[in-house]
């Protein structure tokens, strides 16, 4: 038996060590976290199940950017541009929930202006939300409920669309049913699913679409994305998440 110097036997092992780490890692790497710049979108590939059907936009600073519970946002994000839309609220407090980022604000404004003039008084409910504060929520969910029920209802940390500073959970300005599913039998809530798209909002969470989404019917919680995206989104009855699907198919 010919026996192989030392060095070399040393080299090789370290050389094969390097390989197999190197290998992993990019076996491992969530490709939510590997951007592909683009001059109109930023995208990376989700997963298997939908591989190169959905493309999903990682920059947080994206109007329609899409966050679920698949895909979230960088754990250190907060928007640069939040501000206090001039609407009602069902508190008086300067708080963080009650802020938004800039353009879904002035959105808003003109969207509660013209809810006004058709005789329907919304409030502000929930707007932005910190990740920290998302997970004193969401803990607190599942201790009361448990996690499979928590998770039909509340986002886990870093994947709450309050986060992104461009959703907010609104009521009618008594605040009856706010947050409620019997809000969804109200005059207020049938405003909103017939115009929001005219500002650029949808109804995130439609009824009907659970599986899509992966939460229950919220009629109150609205999202900014636009008014392009929004009316595409309403005339087709689809979801954010179905909307990128067809929108790269």
């Amino acid at each position: 038996m010919i026996k192989k110097p030392l060095p070399i036997v040393i080299a090789v092992l370290v050389f094969s060590f390097i390989f197999i780490v190197g290998f992993s890692h990019s076996i491992h790497e969530t490709p939510k976290k590997m951007a592909l710049n683009d001059n109109k979108k930023e995208h990376v590939q989700p997963s298997t199940e939908i591989k190169e059907k959905l493309p999903i936009i990682i920059s947080p600073d994206n109007i329609d950017v899409l966050v679920n519970k698949e895909y979230g946002l960088p754990e250190d994000y907060a928007p640069n541009d939040l501000v206090y839309p001039n609407i009602p609220f069902l508190f008086n407090e300067k708080i963080e929930k009650r802020m938004m980022r800039k353009e879904p604000a002035e959105a808003l404004e003109k969207m509660f202006a013209a809810a006004k003039l058709d005789g329907i008084c919304l409030a502000g409910v929930s707007g932005y939300r910190s990740v920290a504060r998302q997970e004193v929520l969401y803990n607190a969910y599942v201790h009361r409920d448990g996690v499979e029920a928590a998770d039909t209802y509340s986002a886990r940390p870093g994947h709450s669309e309050h986060h992104t500073g461009l959703a907010i959970d609104v009521s009618g300005i008594t605040g009856e049913f706010a947050v409620e599913d019997h809000f969804a039998d109200t005059k207020e809530a049938a405003w909103l699913d017939k115009h929001a798209h005219e500002y650029g909002f949808i109804i995130r969470f439609p009824k009907g679409k659970e599986e899509i989404t992966g939460y229950k019917y919220e009629p109150w919680h609205i999202r900014y994305v636009g008014t392009e995206v929004a009316t595409e989104i309403f005339n087709t009855n689809s979801t954010l998440e179905e909307y990128y699907r067809n929108y790269f198919a």
